[in-house]
Formats: C-alpha cells, structure tokens, sequence
C-alpha cells in the first residue's frame, strides 16, 4: 500500500479541484493501492507548509490538485528531497499537465498517475540581487520554479493582476491585463549576463518547459529532463511590435523574428533597468522588481510521469 498526501486548492480551476473531483481521483487512486490523506489549502503558503510536513512525515508520495501557483508552492516545500510528486490538473494555467501529456480530466489523470514512473529533474531557481556581482542577497529567500520565469511584461502583468478578476475570468483575466499593460508600460530594458553573454532585454522569459501559458509555446526548445534552460529574450520597446509578435507565436516561428533571441543556458542575472521599474514573475507567482538571477538546481525533484515519458 502506498501512502500519498493529497494536498487540492479547492478554488482551483473554479471549482475543478472540488471535492466531487477529488473524491473521483481517490477512488481510481485506491484501486491501484494508493491511499490518500486529503489537505486541502486555504491561504497562500499553505501548500508549501504541507508539503514540507509530509516530506518530515517520510510518506511515499505528494499528489497535488491545483493551479500552477499552488503547484509551486508544493515544490517549494519539497524541492531536494526523494519523495515523488505527483500532478492531477485543475486551475488557471496547468503548464506541468502539459508538458507531461496529462488529461485535464482528473479520474483519467490518477488512473496515469498510478501506472506512472519516477523521474528525477532539474528545477529552476530565483534569487534577488542587486548586481551581476552578487549573489542573491536578500532578506527574501531563494524560490524554485518547475515551469517558467520571466522578467519585463510578462512580470508586470503578474503583478498587477487583480486577484478577484483571475477567479472570475481565468486565462481571460491575464489577456485583459496585459492587453491593458501594453498601451501603458514603458518597456524599460534591463541588462542581462549570461555565461559571457551581455543583452538589452525589453522581456526575457526562462523556460524549463516548452510551454508558456494557455495555448502558448515560447521556450520550445526547453527540455524538462535536461539540466538547463532555454532562454527568450526581446529587444524592443514597441508596442506595435510586440503586438506583430502574436501572429508568429500562434503559428510557432516566433523564434525567427527580428529582435528575437535564444539560447540555452544554467544561469542568468537581469539587472534593474537604469529607467523605471521592470519585475519578475515565476511559475504566474509575482517576485517583485529586479535585479534577480535564475540558476539551475540539478537533481532537485522526482515526478512521476506517464509511462510514455
């Protein structure tokens, strides 16, 4: 028998990670041997804090149902650790679903999760610093991403974003704000280092999975089960330019546009802009303004993932 933590955000989705679904899930988890102990959240950290108590408790596995900020908070509290994690959607924005192949139905997700196998990955970390000579000294801690990080609009918008809206509207409430963002922020650029590399960036977006947010693929030459990340940045300050980007990433050559560049990379440091503000958002979690520094943190987790992985 195996002894799992279920650890759901019942406002997930609105209303996909409910206690029907769950029960659902349980079930078909039950039936392959895996016994679950249900936690749900109820405030922000709430995850981190139960994932760091099944990992003292030694138990065999962390199910997790919810979006991808409470997705994050559970990798936060098991981040080096042996205990396995696995993932059942629901939220906003489930990019590790994706990326994994997952059905976004629940009951048929248990029923891959209990055929699924171990896999050991990376994870992204951030860590604020003032300077590209320093190194992450904050008062606040460093915080691990499984899926994305960005800095520029993308970190704006996270930001900004209305709490109330992002329950209501969903993906919806991220097109609002950032069509809203783009007739407004001034696109400061910011210096990025990068093993020799120096760049202006307007955005950069670091990416362990291909995928974004919604139907968006950006980063599509990140690999979850390399050791590295793939790294977008922008150059310019349009607004009109950034809005001819939209045609190229919904037909997936955006990689070949003008002022596009990537590269791969295990760690990268983007400086506060010399005018204006730019911040940070990983995981669609704000951070604050930069400076930050993204690094690898190799064998950090182990998943379990569909047996075709």
């Amino acid at each position: 028998m195996t002894d799992a933590v279920l650890i759901f955000n019942p406002t997930a989705g609105r209303g996909r990670a409910s206690q029907s679904h769950i029960e659902s899930a349980r079930k078909v988890l039950a039936q392959a041997g895996i016994e679950t102990t249900l936690r749900p959240t109820s405030a922000r950290g709430d995850a981190t804090k139960l994932a760091r108590e099944a990992v003292a408790e030694n138990r065999d596995m962390i199910i997790v149902c919810g979006g991808d900020g409470t997705i994050n908070e559970v990798v936060n509290g098991m981040a080096g650790s042996r205990v396995p994690l696995a993932v059942l959607p629901a939220g906003t924005a489930n990019i590790l679903a994706k990326e994994l192949g997952l059905p976004w139905n629940v009951s048929k997700a248990a029923a891959l999760i209990a055929r699924g196998k171990h896999r050991r990955i990376a994870l992204g970390m951030v860590s604020s610093a003032a300077s590209s000579e320093s190194t992450a000294a904050s008062d606040e801690p460093p915080r691990y991403f499984f899926s994305v990080g960005g800095a520029g609009p993308d970190g704006v918008v996270v930001y900004a974003l209305d709490a109330g809206l992002k329950k209501k509207a969903g993906i919806l409430a991220y097109w609002y704000e950032g069509a809203r963002q783009l007739f407004q922020y001034p696109f400061p650029r910011f210096r990025v280092n990068s093993h020799g590399r120096e760049i202006d960036a307007t955005l950069v977006v670091v990416g362990r999975t291909k995928h974004y947010g919604g139907p968006f693929r950006i980063t599509t030459e990140a690999d979850l089960f390399e050791d590295s990340f793939e790294v977008l940045a922008v150059t310019t300050r349009s607004p009109a330019k950034f809005l001819s980007y939209l045609p190229a990433l919904w037909l997936g050559y955006l990689r070949r546009m003008e002022g596009i560049h990537t590269w791969k990379a295990t760690e990268l440091h983007c400086l506060p802009p010399a005018d204006g503000v730019a911040y940070a958002q990983v995981d669609g979690e704000a951070l604050g303004r930069l400076g930050v520094k993204f690094t690898i943190v190799p064998d950090a987790l182990t998943i379990i993932v569909p047996e075709s992985l």
